[in-house]
Protein backbone atom coordinates (compact mmCIF):
# COMPACT_ATOMS: atom_id res chain seq x y z
CA UNK A 1 0.00 0.00 0.00
CA UNK A 2 1.31 2.91 -1.03
CA UNK A 3 1.33 6.46 1.64
CA UNK A 4 -1.50 8.45 -0.48
CA UNK A 5 -3.57 5.40 0.22
CA UNK A 6 -2.52 5.12 4.12
CA UNK A 7 -3.01 8.68 4.34
CA UNK A 8 -6.60 8.09 3.27
CA UNK A 9 -7.60 5.21 5.27
CA UNK A 10 -6.37 7.32 8.48
CA UNK A 11 -8.46 10.46 7.35
CA UNK A 12 -11.36 8.15 7.67
CA UNK A 13 -11.24 6.70 10.44
CA UNK A 14 -10.45 10.09 12.00
CA UNK A 15 -13.97 11.10 10.86
CA UNK A 16 -15.89 8.41 11.74
CA UNK A 17 -14.25 8.31 15.70
CA UNK A 18 -15.83 12.40 15.34
CA UNK A 19 -18.64 11.52 14.41
CA UNK A 20 -19.48 8.69 17.34
CA UNK A 21 -17.84 11.22 19.62
CA UNK A 22 -20.32 14.03 18.89
CA UNK A 23 -23.35 11.58 18.77
CA UNK A 24 -22.60 10.58 22.00
CA UNK A 25 -22.19 14.10 23.27
CA UNK A 26 -26.00 14.80 22.13
CA UNK A 27 -27.37 11.35 23.99
CA UNK A 28 -25.69 12.59 26.90
CA UNK A 29 -26.91 16.22 26.94
CA UNK A 30 -30.87 14.87 26.35
CA UNK A 31 -31.01 11.90 28.72
CA UNK A 32 -31.41 12.70 32.50
CA UNK A 33 -28.60 12.67 35.43
CA UNK A 34 -29.73 10.54 38.41
CA UNK A 35 -30.29 13.38 40.47
CA UNK A 36 -32.10 15.04 38.05
CA UNK A 37 -34.76 12.10 38.05
CA UNK A 38 -34.68 12.00 42.29
CA UNK A 39 -35.84 15.56 42.24
CA UNK A 40 -38.72 14.88 39.80
CA UNK A 41 -40.11 12.04 41.89
CA UNK A 42 -39.74 14.13 44.86
CA UNK A 43 -42.12 17.09 43.77
CA UNK A 44 -44.99 14.59 42.78
CA UNK A 45 -44.86 12.66 45.87
CA UNK A 46 -45.11 15.92 47.48
CA UNK A 47 -48.17 17.08 44.84
CA UNK A 48 -50.03 13.92 46.13
CA UNK A 49 -49.44 14.22 49.26
CA UNK A 50 -50.81 17.85 49.56
CA UNK A 51 -53.96 16.61 47.97
CA UNK A 52 -54.57 13.41 49.67
CA UNK A 53 -53.87 13.33 52.88
CA UNK A 54 -54.97 16.37 54.32
CA UNK A 55 -54.30 16.30 57.99
CA UNK A 56 -55.87 19.69 58.74
CA UNK A 57 -59.47 17.95 58.20
CA UNK A 58 -58.59 14.85 60.80
CA UNK A 59 -56.86 17.00 63.23
CA UNK A 60 -60.21 19.26 63.16
CA UNK A 61 -62.81 18.64 66.26
CA UNK A 62 -65.31 16.45 64.83
CA UNK A 63 -69.48 16.41 66.54
CA UNK A 64 -71.84 14.20 65.73
CA UNK A 65 -75.30 16.08 64.75
CA UNK A 66 -76.84 13.91 67.04
CA UNK A 67 -75.27 15.01 70.07
CA UNK A 68 -76.56 18.17 71.64
CA UNK A 69 -73.61 21.05 73.54
CA UNK A 70 -74.94 21.40 77.33
CA UNK A 71 -77.58 24.02 77.76
CA UNK A 72 -76.18 27.08 79.83
CA UNK A 73 -78.53 28.18 82.47
CA UNK A 74 -78.20 31.98 83.06
CA UNK A 75 -79.55 31.29 86.61
CA UNK A 76 -81.34 29.14 89.62
CA UNK A 77 -84.74 28.55 88.93
CA UNK A 78 -87.84 27.08 91.02
CA UNK A 79 -90.71 26.34 89.60
CA UNK A 80 -93.66 23.56 90.26
CA UNK A 81 -95.93 20.54 88.71
CA UNK A 82 -99.12 19.00 89.58
CA UNK A 83 -98.04 15.00 89.59
CA UNK A 84 -101.76 14.29 90.37
CA UNK A 85 -105.49 15.40 90.18
CA UNK A 86 -109.03 13.68 90.72
CA UNK A 87 -112.72 15.43 90.41
CA UNK A 88 -113.84 16.02 94.03
CA UNK A 89 -116.83 18.19 95.64
CA UNK A 90 -115.29 20.72 97.84
CA UNK A 91 -117.70 21.34 100.87
CA UNK A 92 -118.81 24.60 102.33
CA UNK A 93 -119.07 22.94 105.60
CA UNK A 94 -120.90 26.22 107.07
CA UNK A 95 -124.34 25.83 108.12
CA UNK A 96 -127.24 26.53 105.81
CA UNK A 97 -125.74 24.67 102.68
CA UNK A 98 -125.97 21.17 104.19
CA UNK A 99 -128.91 18.87 105.24
CA UNK A 100 -129.94 15.22 106.19
CA UNK A 101 -133.23 13.90 105.70
CA UNK A 102 -134.63 10.53 105.87
CA UNK A 103 -135.24 7.14 105.90
CA UNK A 104 -137.45 7.67 102.31
CA UNK A 105 -139.22 9.94 100.91
CA UNK A 106 -137.92 12.89 99.51
CA UNK A 107 -135.61 15.81 100.91
CA UNK A 108 -134.77 19.30 99.67
CA UNK A 109 -132.11 22.00 100.38
CA UNK A 110 -131.39 25.68 100.00
CA UNK A 111 -128.75 27.32 100.89
CA UNK A 112 -129.39 29.89 103.05
CA UNK A 113 -125.95 31.57 104.02
CA UNK A 114 -123.54 33.03 101.81
CA UNK A 115 -119.47 32.82 102.31
CA UNK A 116 -116.18 31.92 100.48
CA UNK A 117 -114.35 27.94 99.59
CA UNK A 118 -110.90 29.19 99.75
CA UNK A 119 -108.20 26.75 98.17
CA UNK A 120 -106.19 24.01 100.85
CA UNK A 121 -102.75 23.79 100.20
CA UNK A 122 -100.17 21.94 102.56
CA UNK A 123 -96.91 20.61 101.69
CA UNK A 124 -93.17 20.72 102.23
CA UNK A 125 -90.37 22.72 100.87
CA UNK A 126 -91.81 26.34 100.79
CA UNK A 127 -95.09 26.66 99.92
CA UNK A 128 -96.18 29.15 97.06
CA UNK A 129 -99.93 28.71 96.90
CA UNK A 130 -100.70 31.53 94.32
CA UNK A 131 -97.74 29.83 92.20
CA UNK A 132 -99.38 26.13 92.77
CA UNK A 133 -102.69 27.52 91.76
CA UNK A 134 -101.53 28.92 88.52
CA UNK A 135 -99.38 26.37 87.73
CA UNK A 136 -102.94 24.19 87.82
CA UNK A 137 -105.24 26.54 86.17
CA UNK A 138 -102.53 25.71 83.43
CA UNK A 139 -102.18 21.67 83.60
CA UNK A 140 -105.82 21.05 84.90
CA UNK A 141 -108.62 23.85 84.69
CA UNK A 142 -108.86 27.10 83.81
CA UNK A 143 -111.88 26.88 86.09
CA UNK A 144 -109.13 26.44 89.48
CA UNK A 145 -109.86 29.88 91.33
CA UNK A 146 -107.69 30.25 94.88
CA UNK A 147 -111.71 30.80 96.24
CA UNK A 148 -115.08 30.93 95.17
CA UNK A 149 -117.62 32.87 96.86
CA UNK A 150 -120.93 31.16 97.81
CA UNK A 151 -124.54 33.41 97.64
CA UNK A 152 -127.81 32.62 98.98
CA UNK A 153 -130.35 30.28 96.74
CA UNK A 154 -130.13 27.38 94.48
CA UNK A 155 -132.81 25.00 96.04
CA UNK A 156 -132.43 21.25 94.80
CA UNK A 157 -134.40 18.33 95.98
CA UNK A 158 -133.78 14.62 95.43
CA UNK A 159 -135.57 11.48 96.28
CA UNK A 160 -134.16 9.07 99.02
CA UNK A 161 -134.52 5.54 98.81
CA UNK A 162 -136.63 3.33 101.14
CA UNK A 163 -135.07 2.45 104.51
CA UNK A 164 -132.15 5.43 103.56
CA UNK A 165 -131.24 8.70 104.25
CA UNK A 166 -130.42 11.24 102.22
CA UNK A 167 -127.51 14.18 102.60
CA UNK A 168 -127.24 17.33 100.60
CA UNK A 169 -123.73 19.17 100.82
CA UNK A 170 -123.46 22.19 98.78
CA UNK A 171 -120.10 23.39 97.10
CA UNK A 172 -117.49 23.68 94.73
CA UNK A 173 -116.79 21.11 92.08
CA UNK A 174 -112.79 21.02 92.18
CA UNK A 175 -109.86 18.92 92.30
CA UNK A 176 -107.37 17.77 94.80
CA UNK A 177 -104.20 17.40 93.63
CA UNK A 178 -100.69 16.67 94.18
CA UNK A 179 -97.76 18.69 93.52
CA UNK A 180 -93.85 18.93 92.94
CA UNK A 181 -91.31 21.74 93.29
CA UNK A 182 -88.21 21.69 91.45
CA UNK A 183 -85.31 23.84 91.48
CA UNK A 184 -82.75 23.61 88.74
CA UNK A 185 -78.88 25.06 89.59
CA UNK A 186 -77.13 27.74 87.17
CA UNK A 187 -74.41 27.02 84.64
CA UNK A 188 -73.66 24.33 82.16
CA UNK A 189 -75.00 21.31 84.25
CA UNK A 190 -78.66 22.62 84.75
CA UNK A 191 -79.23 19.78 87.35
CA UNK A 192 -82.93 19.71 88.30
CA UNK A 193 -83.60 18.40 92.03
CA UNK A 194 -86.90 18.06 93.86
CA UNK A 195 -87.35 20.41 96.84
CA UNK A 196 -90.60 19.94 98.12
CA UNK A 197 -94.05 18.30 97.60
CA UNK A 198 -97.26 18.00 98.93
CA UNK A 199 -101.14 17.95 98.01
CA UNK A 200 -103.95 20.95 97.21
CA UNK A 201 -107.72 20.97 97.43
CA UNK A 202 -108.79 23.37 94.25
CA UNK A 203 -112.06 25.47 93.91
CA UNK A 204 -113.36 25.88 90.77
CA UNK A 205 -116.42 28.40 89.50
CA UNK A 206 -118.26 25.29 89.22
CA UNK A 207 -120.86 25.71 92.36
CA UNK A 208 -123.48 23.07 93.27
CA UNK A 209 -125.41 20.09 95.50
CA UNK A 210 -123.76 16.88 95.98
CA UNK A 211 -126.41 14.28 96.94
CA UNK A 212 -125.83 10.83 98.65
CA UNK A 213 -127.35 8.42 100.90
CA UNK A 214 -126.67 5.77 104.24
CA UNK A 215 -128.04 3.75 106.21
CA UNK A 216 -128.45 5.88 109.75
Amino acid sequence: MGISSRRALTGAATALLLCLTTAGTAAADEAPSDSAASASTAISADQTTDINDRQDWEDTDYQPLDEKSPTMCDRAETWYTITSKKKVHVPSWWNGTEYQDGPGGTMSGTVTKSGTISADVTGTGGVDVDAIILTAKVSVSTKIGGSVSISTGHTYSHPVSRNKYGHLQYGSWGWKTTWKRWRSSSGSSCNTVEIGHGSATLPTSSTGWKYWETSS
